[in-house]
């Protein structure tokens, strides 16, 4: 047997197969926990620091199939959607594919951790490559940051916070003794813990629907649809709301095209500020936008940032029109504005947000106090990602201190404050 082949088979060992996903687990059970609703700071604390503990005491082949199971335990619902497309049979690919991305980009790190001279460097290496993770986004996908795990926990998630975490383990492994884990009590959250803020505003109506994307598109449902809408507004109306806010593409058409639907949405919007999201043509342009009527007005805010491969395809011209070919029947990518779009309803400033975007980095620059985020996660649905998109918006509430209203279509609706969910 060649050199190259005992290298190779030495990856497909039980102890290494079985301790990468036991590491992939451990950082995920916080996460499935949370979809059944279960939420508790001190196990989501120990399940976090044994994750990294077990990750950071491991050679790199540990570090390929940790990454790989991260890939499929963390993400498999983006397979999900090739089921609406016509495409189940892509569903093994697309999650094998996944798994193999975080497994090869774990392995990496970790392969260039270990040609270090020592062990206390190798260590140090593997820990700033695990800080430096939240920057990787392959083909612009950037849901994937270690300290996610911390969220609901007694540790804090600024990157600080997270780098004393791994210090603290790196010397408990080096040196042997569990004292240095005290050290992680310096990453308690203490500042936020005290931090008193106001009172999230009761006026604002956050609306919920249950319409699953194959319905959503079918045009003798779409008045149907187009009732459920305006029932929901008439009913803020009639409970004096200031401001209701319904989900992604909850008019799955062209709504500036449509007069008597933005003549209806004008006239009430003299008693109440919409927000709402549907479907915008410039030319022959076509955006995913968010609707805003003002006493009598309106104004457009555009998706800044587009879902990889469902809205715009990220590979090159000559693959991506192959792909749009095959998936999507020729269909032409979404078109993104440059910047975020920020607007002022009823005496607040508000962040625009729609459903992927929201979690992502670009959204929160300049710190927005107030964000509005519409969602439809009827194309993943059902699936872990609705969980994983809160505990990413609680994630970014923490860490900017934004409050978050988020409007969603086949998931829960709901307001987040200082990183709590509190509506």
């Amino acid at each position: 047997m060649s050199l190259y082949n005992k290298k190779f088979k030495a990856y497909f060992t039980t102890n290494n197969i079985t301790r990468g996903f036991l590491v992939a687990l451990l950082s995920s059970v916080a996460m499935y926990l949370d979809w059944f609703g279960v939420v508790n700071s001190f196990v989501n604390t120990i399940l976090g620091v044994l994750t990294f503990y077990i990750l950071l005491d491991s050679n790199r082949k540990v570090w390929f199939w940790s990454g790989f199971f991260i890939g499929i335990l963390w993400f498999w619902w983006l397979s999900i959607s090739f089921v609406n497309y016509g495409f189940a049979w892509a569903i093994p690919i697309g999650l094998l594919i996944t798994a193999a991305i975080y497994g090869v980009i774990f392995l990496l790190f970790a392969y260039i951790a270990e040609r270090l001279p020592n062990t206390l460097s190798t260590l140090i290496a593997k820990a700033i490559a695990l800080l430096i993770l939240s920057y990787i986004h392959p083909f612009g996908f950037d849901w994937f940051k270690p300290e996610l795990v911390f969220t609901n926990s007694y540790i804090g998630i600024q990157k600080w916070q997270f780098a004393l975490v791994l210090i603290s383990i790196v010397l408990t492994i080096y040196k042997k003794q569990l004292i240095y884990l005290l050290f992680i009590i310096g990453a308690y959250p203490y500042s936020s813990h005290f931090h008193k803020t106001e009172a999230v505003d009761p006026t604002i109506e956050v609306t919920n629907f249950r319409i699953n994307v194959i319905d959503k598109w079918r045009p003798e449902l779409q008045q149907k649809h187009i009732g459920m809408v305006f029932k929901e507004i008439d009913k803020a109306i009639k409970y004096k709301k200031s401001i209701v806010i319904l989900p992604e593409s909850i008019f799955a058409l062209f709504l500036n095209k449509q007069p008597l639907l933005m003549e209806a949405l004008k006239k009430r919007s003299y008693k109440i500020d919409i927000v709402l999201g549907a479907l915008y043509v410039d030319g022959k342009i076509p955006r995913n936008s968010t609707y805003i009527f003002s006493k009598g007005e309106y104004q457009v805010a555009n998706k800044v940032i587009l879902v990889p491969f469902g809205e715009a395809n990220p590979l090159p011209k000559f693959m991506s029109s192959w792909i749009n070919d095959l998936f999507f029947d020729g269909a032409p990518d979404y078109v993104a504005d440059t910047e975020p779009t920020d607007y002022t309803i009823h005496g607040k400033t508000f962040r625009n947000a729609i459903c992927y975007e929201a979690c992502s980095e670009t959204l929160y620059r300049g710190n927005p106090k107030n964000m509005i985020v519409i969602s439809n996660d009827g194309w993943v649905a059902p699936s872990i990602e609705p969980t994983e998109q809160k505990i990413l918006l609680q994630y970014y509430s923490k860490k900017y201190g934004t409050t978050i209203y988020h409007s969603v279509n086949m998931a829960d609706s709901y307001t987040i404050q200082n990183g709590e969910v509190v509506k």
